[in-house]
C-alpha cells in the first residue's frame, strides 16, 4: 500500500494518471466525433446519391473508422503507459523480437492478411454497405456489419452468417442505387389480354401517385411482355423501378391490388390455381 501511495506521489504517478486520462478522453471523443466527421464527408461526396445510399455508406464507414480509432488509441495509450511505469526500459530489443515474431506469424496468417486487404477493397469500392440486401455464394440476407476482416449477414430466417472477406468472389447487391419490383402473373388463356394489361398498368400508375407509395416508386410497375403461354396458362411479366429495398413492399401491394381487381372483373388465373380457374361445363 505504501509503495502504491509513493508511486502516485511523484512525477511517475502523475504521468501514469495523465496517460490513462488522455487515452480515455481520446477514446471517447473518437467514438463521439468520428461518426459526425464521416457523415459530413459522405454527404458532401455523395450529393447525387439517394438518401438511403448515403445513410448506408455512413453507417459502414463510421463503424470501420471508429474501430480503427479505438485500436490506435489503445495501442498508443498502452505504449506510453509502459514508458511511464518503466521510463528507463529499452524497447528496441522488444520491438526487434516482435518484428521477428510478426514475420513468422505472417507466414501462418496469410488468410488474415487476404481477408483484411479484401475488406479494404470492398469498402473503398462501395460494393455493399450496412443495411444492403445482398447474396454471397448462394446465401442471401441483410448486411449487419462490414469489417476489415469479415462480413456479417442475417438471412430472412434470422440466422447470422459470417463470411471472411478473402473468400468473397461474387456478390449480388439487390439494393444498390435502385431496385426492381419484378414478378410474374399466370392467367387463364380465355382471359382478354388487353383488359388484363390495362388493369395492371392502371394499378401501377395509381399506386405511384398515392402519398404513401410515391416516395418508394421511381417508375410505376407495368406490363412488360408475355414470357410464355400454353394451353393452360399465359405468363405475364410485370416490372417497375423502386427505391432501394422498397421492391418487396411495392411488389406485394401490386399483387394484392391486381388479385382484388381480377376477382371483381372475373379474370381467372391459370389452371395451376384450380379454385380460380373457370368452372368446367357439365
Amino acid at each position: 500500500m505504501d509503495a502504491l501511495i509513493s508511486l502516485f506521489a511523484n512525477d511517475k504517478g502523475l504521468s501514469i494518471v495523465t496517460t490513462v486520462l488522455v487515452t480515455a478522453i481520446l477514446y471517447l471523443l473518437g467514438v463521439i466525433f468520428m461518426g459526425g466527421i464521416v457523415n459530413r464527408a459522405v454527404k458532401a461526396r455523395g450529393r447525387d446519391w439517394h438518401k438511403k445510399d448515403i445513410e448506408k455508406r455512413q453507417k459502414t464507414l463510421a463503424g470501420l473508422f471508429t474501430t480503427m480509432w479505438r485500436i490506435l488509441v489503445l495501442a498508443f495509450g498502452t505504449f506510453y503507459l509502459f514508458k511511464s511505469i518503466w521510463p528507463s526500459a529499452d524497447l528496441a530489443p522488444l520491438f526487434a523480437s516482435a518484428g521477428i515474431v510478426g514475420v513468422a506469424f505472417g507466414f501462418g496468417a496469410q488468410s488474415l492478411v487476404k481477408d483484411f486487404l479484401s475488406g479494404l477493397f470492398i469498402i473503398s469500392e462501395n460494393q455493399y454497405r450496412v443495411g444492403d440486401v445482398i447474396e454471397i455464394e448462394g446465401f442471401g440476407g441483410s448486411v449487419e456489419r462490414v469489417g476489415a476482416r469479415s462480413t456479417v449477414l442475417r438471412d430472412p430466417d434470422g440466422n447470422v452468417h459470417y463470411f471472411p472477406n478473402g473468400m468473397i468472389q461474387h456478390v449480388i447487391n439487390k439494393t444498390m442505387g435502385y431496385s426492381m419490383a419484378r414478378f410474374f402473373i399466370g392467367i387463364h388463356p380465355s382471359s382478354d389480354l388487353d383488359d388484363v394489361i390495362a388493369i395492371i398498368n392502371t394499378i401501377g400508375e395509381d399506386l405511384a401517385k398515392e402519398e404513401k407509395w410515391k416516395s418508394k416508386i421511381i417508375e410505376p410497375a407495368a406490363f412488360v411482355s408475355v414470357t410464355e403461354f400454353t394451353s393452360t396458362e399465359v405468363n405475364l411479366l410485370v416490372s417497375g423501378k423502386t427505391q432501394p429495398s422498397d421492391q418487396w413492399a411495392v411488389t406485394s401491394e401490386m399483387r394484392r391490388r391486381i388479385f382484388t381487381e381480377f376477382e371483381k372483373k372475373k379474370i381467372h388465373l391459370s389452371t395451376a390455381f384450380p379454385a380460380l380457374a373457370p368452372a368446367k361445363k357439365k
